[in-house]
């Protein structure tokens, strides 16, 4: 058994034990956090309340994404955490817009440590069930161990940076065990979350990553970018998809794709899952049919599906 295949093991029936710390991490304070905020990201902040978060984007005038984040309202302030690809963009957004507003900008990227525990053994490991931690994702609360968050795949822990190695070995003890990067990516892929940075930057629409569900409100008024967004929504059809790709050999982020001679799109992300095979994220050219097959420069080819593949 491969190291990737132990630590595979781990993410899908037992625990494991990510170390996210270097996102970056921001809070906001004041009357006006809110309002402000709900005036520049695509979802609907101001529905919050404490113990709820929400997955966002902040955009471009024309609706490209210049990064994503979570949100969560933690009664006093709003924590932020964003890629830290993102983070500049994120902290130049707040401090141009946010004039006029009563909003205070803190920044925490180094004064907290974050840890993705991942599994089905997750909220037994973080204690997040009898610490009252709500079902939804994004949902949280704070405990010794730090503020426990709902995942899609487990528990996060934000913690002070001072506090992170006695919580690891809490995590350790409590039955986590550390995995690699390639194990948590590849489950990332396996259920097509796209990643900024990775396979979003700002040549991407929402739509076109499928986050409108995850990301978008439809209903809560005017936000940077919300025209464009809207207009695709109702009345057209992005000209490409994010997709996953099976294979029979390794897939190379990067790679250009082409269907029936023409130029079909581009690999993002790529994996070798041990339940799966050879497996990728891409941007299709909507024009290409599930179940249909591109190809690379040499010739080699894989099968367009749907996402997720788990």
């Amino acid at each position: 058994m491969t190291s990737l295949d132990a630590d595979y093991g781990e993410l899908i029936d037992g625990c494991g034990l990510f170390d996210r710390s270097e996102r970056g991490k921001l809070a906001l304070t004041g009357a006006d956090a809110k309002a402000f905020l709900q005036g520049q990201v695509s979802n609907d902040i101001e529905a919050l309340e404490p113990g709820r978060g929400c997955y966002a984007a902040f955009l471009t005038p024309k609706g490209k994404m210049l990064g994503d984040l979570r949100v969560l309202d933690a009664g006093q302030e709003l924590l932020l955490d964003t890629e830290r690809v993102s983070l500049q963009e994120l902290f130049n957004m707040i401090r141009r817009f946010s004039v006029g507003y009563s909003v205070e900008l803190h920044k925490r990227t180094l004064e907290r440590g974050l840890l993705s525990v991942i599994g089905p053994r997750a909220a037994f490991v973080t204690g997040a069930d009898g610490a009252g931690l709500g079902p939804n994702e994004h949902d949280h609360v704070e405990t010794p161990l730090g503020r426990l968050i709902r995942t899609d795949v487990g528990v996060d822990v934000l913690t002070g940076s001072e506090d992170l190695e006695q919580v690891r070995a809490a995590l350790i003890r409590a039955g986590g065990r550390e995995v690699g990067e390639a194990a948590v990516e590849c489950v990332r892929i396996e259920r097509g979350r796209p990643r900024y940075g990775i396979d979003l930057d700002d040549s991407v629409i929402p739509q076109e990553a499928g986050l409108n569900d995850r990301a978008v409100s439809f209903t809560k008024g005017c936000y940077v970018g919300q025209e464009t967004v809207a207009r695709l929504f109702y009345r057209g059809k992005p000209n490409r998809q994010l997709r996953g790709l099976r294979a029979e050999r390794p897939l190379a982020p990067g790679t250009e794709l082409s269907y029936e001679t023409r130029a079909a799109g581009r690999v993002t992300s790529a994996a070798v899952s041990p339940r799966f095979g050879a497996i990728g994220l891409a941007f299709v050219r909507r024009e290409v049919p599930l179940g249909e097959a591109v190809s690379n420069g040499d010739g080699e080819r894989a099968e367009v599906v749907e996402l997720p593949f788990a």
